[in-house]
């Protein structure tokens, strides 16, 4: 390896690193299990996996077709909808909530119709944790996926459409089977978005514990309490993103480019 690429690439591991290392090296591991049998360290993370999963599975049903129309549609003003369909990516978090505030707040320009024709009401609610992870983690899974619909050999669809089957059955047999790779992928960049989503979450859903008090959520708030909680709590999400990124990610990757 050059040293001109082995030196900074070094450093960049060790950047990385650093603050990983740093929770293990601080973390209380004597009284760790007492901190995480509290019922409301169990209610956070109960909640922040049920809102990632659900989050998740909204973005797989509403971004899949999204991101085959970006990849393979042709109209004007394709270019500004991709531009505003990845905006969450660089959108402050905080910015993200307060955008959902005015889209789906009580008095929101799309709120308030829910809220007067079918009762429906997501600030501060369990369903307002699922908006906003949604809102700020779908754009992962379009982007990846995307770029999976483009580089994706079209000669299979058009043979399969040779041969009578309809576009549905081409989507649904051809197309997704070659981007299956990409699908898990993407889906698990989502789903660990999702789980460490904060800025919005707390602008939109609030914290009410046992309702919208996220991991996250409360990692920020043991912090300015107890710092030693707050590195525990930590600890619960570093090592679930871990095992998500590393074991499922890296096993539906071979399984996808298995002959």
């Amino acid at each position: 390896m050059p040293w001109v690429l082995g030196v900074p690439a070094t450093l960049a591991v060790l950047f990385l690193l650093a603050p990983l290392l740093g929770l293990l090296v601080r973390a209380p591991w004597r009284d760790l299990g007492n901190v995480l049998a509290e019922s409301q360290v169990l209610q956070a993370l109960r909640l922040s996996l049920v809102c990632a999963s659900a989050a998740t599975v909204i973005s797989l049903v509403l971004g899949v077709p999204l991101a085959w129309v970006l990849a393979r549609a042709r109209f004007r003003g394709l270019r500004l909808l991709r531009a505003l369909v990845t905006l969450p990516l660089v959108l402050p978090p905080v910015v993200g909530g307060v955008a959902l505030l005015i889209a789906f707040g009580r008095r929101g320009i799309v709120g308030q119709h829910l809220d007067a024709w079918f009762g429906i009401t997501l600030p501060f609610t369990t369903q307002g944790v699922i908006v906003a992870e949604t809102f700020v983690a779908m754009p992962f899974l379009i982007v990846t996926v995307e770029g999976a619909f483009r580089a994706a050999d079209r000669g299979y669809e058009e043979a399969a459409a040779t041969l009578g089957a309809s576009r549905m059955t081409v989507f649904r047999r051809v197309t997704l089977p070659l981007i299956r790779s990409s699908l898990m992928a993407g889906s698990v960049l989502c789903w660990a978005r999702a789980l460490g989503e904060f800025g919005a979450t707390i602008t939109f859903a609030g914290n009410f514990p046992g309702r919208t008090q996220t991991m996250p959520i409360a990692v920020y708030l043991a912090l300015e309490q107890d710092p030693e909680a707050a590195i525990a709590l930590s600890l619960v999400l570093l090592a679930v993103s871990v095992a998500v990124l590393v074991g499922l990610r890296d096993r539906w990757l071979r399984a996808g480019s298995a002959p």
